[in-house]
């Protein structure tokens, strides 16, 4: 794939004034990326992708995710309705499950059985987003979602009775997922380039197949962190707590085991549930940190991320914002543009 017609996404910070998302989201659009992306780090979304609404006229609003299983999927699909009326058009709903300790513990809601629930969830959501404004919506009795739309008035027109909906995935069932049932799936950002080629690869196909579509039906956009530098060493710090963060969390102990890091995995555990994962990104080897995270001098990393290309349709490049000094993280975002987006 020529590099002229590879398609990039941003991702942007809640913890601003609408101001400032608005200019970010117009430097996106500048850029020439296809879209961006609002994390749910706690709060929702959707605000500020309404904020960029405002100062974009081309970019896709990506929610990057929406925790599915937080909320009524009636209300996720009311909140898509109106981030594609305020976009004209441009919103993704991009959408996962989390993990247990966030959703069942942080937000209070049930977890069991979540690709099912989020299977369910996606099917309400549809159906809303198609038929709530039409009168036609039938009540929705399901294993997961009992629904009244009984006194439901119709409403004005969507923008689109159908807004894409991409599904964020780790492992084999929720990437299988959105292969079959969405319009997308969303790698995690800590996917390694060779769990790409060798397991997803081979999940979007069995996802697919069970719903007899092609390839093409679906885009696959690959977030991937990177820490691109001169400076091998300081590069491979870089990436460290970002690491362990996400090893930290007991859910993705076999993820992490699967590349055989099972055992530093039981380790940033333990430290993480002590005090914060910053404490113990020192437990991190340099293997570790080079598998989840794309280190190296910035031709090494344009090396390492180019067979993602055989796969990926979209890239979502970023620094570990969250785990880095301000300055050190608009330093690697800096060397990120100019090494992909000329």
């Amino acid at each position: 794939m020529s590099s002229k017609k590879r398609k990039y996404w941003g991702v942007l910070s809640a913890f601003m004034p609408a101001t400032a998302v608005a200019e970010m989201a117009a430097q996106h659009e500048a850029i020439g990326f296809e879209g961006t992306f609002a994390v749910q780090v706690h709060g929702p979304p959707f605000s500020p992708l309404s904020a960029a609404a405002t100062s974009t006229r081309t970019l896709k609003l990506a929610t990057g995710i929406s925790i599915a299983l937080t909320r009524s999927p009636f209300e996720t699909a009311q909140a898509a309705i109106e981030l594609d009326h305020m976009s004209e058009g441009r919103a993704v709903l991009g959408l996962g499950t989390s993990v247990k300790s966030w959703t069942n513990g942080f937000y209070g809601m049930p977890y069991d059985k979540p690709v099912a629930r989020l299977r369910e969830c996606v099917e309400v959501i549809q159906k809303v987003i198609s038929q709530g404004h039409t009168g036609q919506l039938k009540n929705h009795q399901g294993e997961y979602y009992n629904l009244d739309f009984t006194e439901l008035q119709p409403y004005s027109p969507p923008q689109r009775e159908r807004i894409p909906i991409w599904i964020s995935a780790m492992r084999s069932a929720m990437t299988r997922l959105g292969a079959e049932i969405a319009d997308g799936v969303i790698g995690h950002p800590v996917w390694s380039i060779d769990w790409l080629r060798n397991q997803i690869s081979k999940d979007l196909k069995i996802g697919l197949d069970r719903a007899g579509r092609e390839r093409r039906e679906i885009e696959l956009n690959c977030w991937f962190r990177t820490t691109p530098n001169v400076d091998r060493k300081e590069s491979i710090e870089d990436a460290r707590a970002v690491v362990a963060f996400y090893a930290g969390m007991e859910q993705y102990e076999p993820y992490f085991a699967a590349h055989g890091f099972g055992n530093e995995c039981k380790q940033l555990q333990e430290g993480s549930q002590q005090g914060s994962y910053m404490d113990v990104a020192h437990l991190v080897s340099d293997e570790m940190a080079s598998t989840f995270v794309i280190t190296g001098t910035p031709d090494e990393v344009r090396k390492r991320l180019e067979p993602a290309w055989e796969i990926a349709d979209s890239m979502t490049l970023m620094p570990p914002v969250s785990s880095l000094p301000p300055e050190k993280a608009v330093m690697y975002s800096q060397t990120i543009a100019e090494l992909f987006y000329g």
